[in-house]
């Protein structure tokens, strides 16, 4: 079966932004992000071998979720300007590998990342490289998630039996569990007062958040209270919870395929970018195989 890796870079880019020490180029331009980007894709690249890459972007704050709920993410803090300035240098070196780069307005990343991750399905086994665990909800057999951690150069891999694992339910039932709980850091409610133990618990005696609904009258005392005074949150959180399959956007996968650039070229660019480190490191492409550039 053939692969494709599937980047989720703006989590990617925030997560190496963190994780190393504010590196410069020539410029005196901060580059720490792109410089972890790399180092996480050329890993995953050397590890998996993939046939196809394909990047996704966020294109802007104004999503229909936020046009659904205009509290949702409404408590994150503003990235500060080093790290938004480093997505531009990004896409100018993806582009140097001729690696596909997606985005559409209206729709976070991650709704373009679930769809491609539903095409060609069991001809294609998709691999998410990504810095948050909203994708795991994405997982099947065919679909795996690597998750970018404290270390760039470390790759945690979730299937379907780490998820249960480490969560004790199923990855489709993670849109329902953020449903019950909620999630601070995207300001999804949730329903008030149904923590974690709580809201795994229901979901492992009913599977579902529709489930546990349809069985109300077996649910007692508070729990049952919190429930049905927070329907209406329950539900709105599944849906800004939930990643989209089914974005209409221009994919075609020959396009992603993985390998066709010139080794020279990117090179040259990281020269410039002062990665010298990481040029003996730069996977496949023609032309330039034994370099001895600089």
């Amino acid at each position: 079966m053939k692969k494709i890796i599937i980047i989720d870079s703006n989590s990617v880019i925030h997560r190496a932004f963190h994780a190393l020490p504010p590196l410069k180029n020539k410029k005196g331009e901060v580059v720490n992000a792109v410089y972890g980007y790399l180092t996480f894709l050329f890993k995953a690249i050397r590890e998996l071998e993939p046939d196809y890459i394909a990047a996704c972007f966020d294109v802007s704050k104004s999503t229909f979720r936020k046009e659904m709920f205009s509290e949702y993410k409404a408590k994150r803090q503003s990235a500060p300007d080093e790290l938004y300035s480093q997505i531009p240098k990004v896409k100018e070196i993806l582009k140097k590998f001729n690696i596909s780069v997606f985005e559409k307005e209206g729709y976070e990343g991650d709704d373009l990342i679930g769809t491609i991750s539903r095409k060609e399905n069991g001809n294609l086994e998709k691999i998410i490289l990504s810095g948050d665990l909203d994708n795991l909800q994405l997982i099947n057999e065919n679909v795996r998630v690597i998750f970018l951690g404290n270390k760039v150069n470390a790759l945690n891999i979730f299937d379907i039996k780490k998820v249960e694992q480490k969560y004790e339910l199923r990855p489709d039932q993670i849109v329902d569990f953020k449903a019950l709980r909620g999630d601070v850091s995207d300001n999804i409610p949730g329903v008030f007062g149904i923590g974690e133990k709580t809201a795994t618990s229901l979901l492992k005696e009913f599977g579902n958040l529709d489930n546990i609904y349809n069985n109300i009258d077996c649910i007692k005392g508070k729990v049952k209270e919190k429930l049905v005074g927070g329907k209406e949150k329950a539900y709105l959180s599944r849906e800004l919870a939930k990643i989209l399959t089914d974005v209409p956007f221009d994919f075609d996968i020959e396009k992603c395929k993985w390998g066709d650039f010139e080794k020279e070229a990117v090179a040259r660019e990281f020269e410039e970018y002062g990665f010298k480190s990481l040029i003996p490191k730069i996977p496949g492409g023609s032309k330039g195989d034994n370099l001895k550039l600089f």
